[in-house]
């Protein structure tokens, strides 16, 4: 057996992206139950975990359950303690601890008013005062925290923290926020990770468009690197035998710089086909030819 992670929609669920992050950036096996906000409450689809109530949400393979982010964050780290969830340098982990915790209770102006949406980009977002002080307050603890570290994440190596903040990147990004130079390029490193990639493209070819996460803005491209074109097709023979993610027969093709692949599923084709290069397991094969 292994640990149940429960999420929501790729797309939308921004605990869902924490959640998701802490297990992938850190190597974590897990299997994914993905809960759809389209269906019903999720509360009512996760009755079967009760008395969880929110995603993300595990149930671990000896029995233990866990529902709140923040929890889950220190329930890996205690049951992974060479996994690097948190620094190792007190310092810096005090710094972690604190950032998470932050994020985990505070910036509601930003959560209300830029639900995150990583199918889509705006441009002319108004900002409220109470939008530019959480804007503000995220850059200093941004700025200090990268000051501390020397980065090139928050707290020096990747983090809990920085999981933490990957849905802040996205809304900035977004909704084209306004902040310095420091932290326009932590967001940008975000959009660049291959593992944030990963859970936007299957955003991308998983679950409906939800109207009520819509925003009335102009919309614009979505600002992080742009996939390496490729596109479906119906049939092969492929350069491929073997699914890259699975090593299941293949069934599904797809089509990039002139050659044929395949995968044992239209979802793993789908999300290939939306970022080739966020994919280490496809792109290994690409290079091995």
């Amino acid at each position: 057996m292994t640990d149940m992670l429960y999420i929501g929609d790729y797309a939308y669920s921004s605990w869902s992206l924490r959640g998701w992050l802490l297990f992938r950036r850190f190597g974590l096996p897990c299997a994914v139950q993905r809960v759809d906000f389209h269906a019903a409450e999720v509360r009512e689809q996760l009755t079967d975990i009760a008395p969880a109530r929110t995603v993300p949400s595990v149930k671990f393979s000896d029995g233990g359950l866990a529902w709140d982010s923040l929890a889950l964050a220190e329930e890996l780290a205690s049951r992974h303690p060479k996994a690097g969830l948190w620094p190792v340098d007190p310092v810096l982990r005090a710094t972690a601890r604190s950032l998470a915790a932050e994020m985990h209770s505070g910036f509601g102006a930003l959560r209300g008013f830029c639900p995150m949406n990583t199918r889509t980009a705006y441009t002319d977002v108004p900002v409220s005062e109470a939008l530019q002080a959480d804007l503000t307050r995220i850059e200093e603890i941004w700025d200090f925290a990268l000051a501390q570290s020397g980065g090139p994440w928050l707290c020096g190596d990747y983090s809990v923290a920085d999981a933490f903040y990957a849905p802040v990147a996205a809304r900035v990004a977004g909704y084209s926020l306004h902040v310095g130079d420091t932290a326009r390029a932590y967001v940008e490193r975000h959009l660049s990770d291959p593992a944030f990639r990963q859970f936007r493209a299957m955003g991308l070819v998983s679950g409906v468009t939800l109207p009520w996460y819509e925003q009335a803005f102009p919309k614009i491209d979505w600002p992080g690197p742009a996939p390496r074109p490729a596109h479906p097709v119906d049939a092969g023979p492929s350069v491929n035998a073997a699914c890259p993610y699975s090593g299941n027969p293949v069934t599904h093709f797809m089509e990039m710089d002139g050659q044929v692949w395949g995968f044992c599923n239209a979802f793993c084709r789908d999300k290939t086909v939306a970022d080739p290069e966020a994919w280490p397991e496809f792109m290994a094969m690409v290079e091995t030819g």
